[in-house]
């Protein structure tokens, strides 16, 4: 039997390595105020050298951004593999496929949707107008409305709006545990369910009645 020491560590290549410190980045910032994480306290999880954080990502500032980014963002990757069933089926689905995703990094996601320990910064503010406006069309998509036209501002409004009730309802159910997650999902597909089916067809009726 071999006595040769186990290594403590393997070579990484650099995509590996940008991905693992990311990855602590990701899990310090859930865990603590943006003002209480260093880059040498992101280093050290990663167990690199803190220059490694500055060649990757540049500044704290903007590995955080990078973080709100990622935890934010719903990428167009998101909604290729939901079903193209009933209305429930997809409704149900991308509620499913959001509050898994959310349940990853749930401390870390409710720090950025708040911008914690960073105040009225205007790039956080603009990366989270933009997720909105992302998630918005990303919603079109996994109810099968990516094409529609026809007042599709006002739908686009609408689906805003219950995108502060999911915030909301994630807050209950990550930070203060009032709600299950089943709580949250039965909360979120019934709403946007019926957005869809009843809601915005009323808006678009009444709308066509004022024309």
């Amino acid at each position: 039997m071999s006595t040769e020491a186990t290594p403590r560590w393997r070579r990484l290549e650099p995509d590996e390595r940008r991905e693992q410190i990311f990855a602590c980045a990701i899990r310090l910032f859930g865990e603590r105020p943006y003002t209480a994480v260093s880059t040498t306290d992101i280093a050290r999880a990663a167990g690199v050298a803190r220059g490694l954080i500055n060649h990757y990502f540049g500044t704290k500032r903007e590995l955080y951004l990078d973080v709100v980014r990622a935890m934010v963002t719903i990428p167009s990757s998101a909604t290729t593999k939901l079903p193209t069933g009933s209305l429930q089926d997809r409704v149900n689905a991308s509620v499913d496929w959001f509050l898994d995703s959310v349940a990853r990094h749930g401390k870390t996601w409710i720090a950025a949707i708040g911008a914690e320990g960073v105040g009225q910064d205007p790039d956080v503010d603009r990366i989270l107008t933009e997720a909105d406006e992302t998630a918005a069309d990303r919603v079109l998509e996994a109810v099968g409305l990516a094409d529609i036209s026809e007042h599709r501002e006002e739908l686009r409004a609408m689906i805003r709006a219950y995108g502060g009730m999911v915030k909301t309802a994630v807050r209950e159910w990550i930070t203060r545990g009032t709600l299950t997650r089943d709580d949250v999902h039965l909360l979120l597909t019934k709403t946007l369910y019926t957005l869809v089916r009843d809601a915005f067809p009323e808006i678009g009726a009444a709308k066509g009645s004022e024309e």
